[in-house]
Formats: structure tokens, C-alpha cells, sequence
């Protein structure tokens, strides 16, 4: 996200909050112009979820894969690959955290967008089921 956010675990969970938040905005998104479409709320989902981890977790998840391809064979090479990263300690933290808010986040998107937490009426057959206080 490149955001400067606090260092150690409370930056990771900011991260995973605004991750959420991406997620929460990527399924609207999706789940409008699927609607368009005309197809399933499952293509509004992945695509929902695809994005909102690209876009929340992208450039640390680019740093966690470079540091582990890359052969950091000399200090100096070291050096220059963890001084574009903000808080590198906490890296992994971060990036996990940045999914799990992205994933948890298109969940709570589908719920609200597709009326999840609205009380549905219970009919059968045309009846209204009463309900037990």
C-alpha cells in the first residue's frame, strides 16, 4: 500500500484494516457491474477478491516474493533492496495481515451488499411464519 503506517504489529493491523476497507469497496464494485453483466455474484466474488488483494497487499507482497527470489549475496545488495521497504522486520506480518483483511472485507461486502444482515421474511406457501419471541 506504501502508507506510512506505525512499525510492528499495530502497522500490519492498520494494514489489515484498510485492507478490509478495499475489500468492503472492490465487491460493491464488482457486484454492481456484474449485475450489468448479467452473470453470477460468484464471478463478483473472485474478481472482488483478486482484486482486493492486488490492490491492498500488492507492493508488499512484491517485496516479500523479490526478497525471497533475489540473491542478496553481498551486504550491499542487502541493503538496497530493504531500504525501499517500510518496517521490513514486520514484512510477513504485514502482508498476511493485508490478505486476510482483503478477504474478510469482500466477505463482509457480499453480506452487505447482498443483504445479509437485512431479517428476511419467512414464507411457505404464501404464509407468514410467525416467529417465537
Amino acid at each position: 500500500m506504501n502508507l506510512p503506517l506505525h512499525l510492528g504489529f499495530l502497522g500490519a493491523i492498520e494494514a489489515g484494516l484498510i485492507a478490509l476497507l478495499v475489500g468492503i469497496l472492490s465487491y460493491g464494485l464488482w457486484s454492481w457491474l456484474i449485475r450489468q453483466a448479467g452473470a453470477s455474484v460468484g464471478h463478483a466474488i473472485g474478481w472482488a477478491c483478486v482484486t482486493a488483494a492486488v490492490v491492498a497487499g500488492g507492493i508488499d507482497t512484491w517485496n516479500l516474493f523479490y526478497l525471497g527470489i533475489v540473491k542478496l549475496e553481498s551486504p550491499l545488495y542487502a541493503r538496497l533492496a530493504l531500504q525501499g521497504i517500510h518496517d521490513a522486520e514486520s514484512l510477513g506480518a504485514r502482508v498476511i495481515c493485508e490478505a486476510t483483511g482483503a478477504l474478510t472485507g469482500v466477505a463482509v461486502g457480499w453480506q452487505l451488499f447482498s443483504g445479509g444482515f437485512r431479517e428476511n421474511d419467512v414464507r411457505k406457501n404464501g404464509e407468514k411464519l410467525d416467529k417465537p419471541d
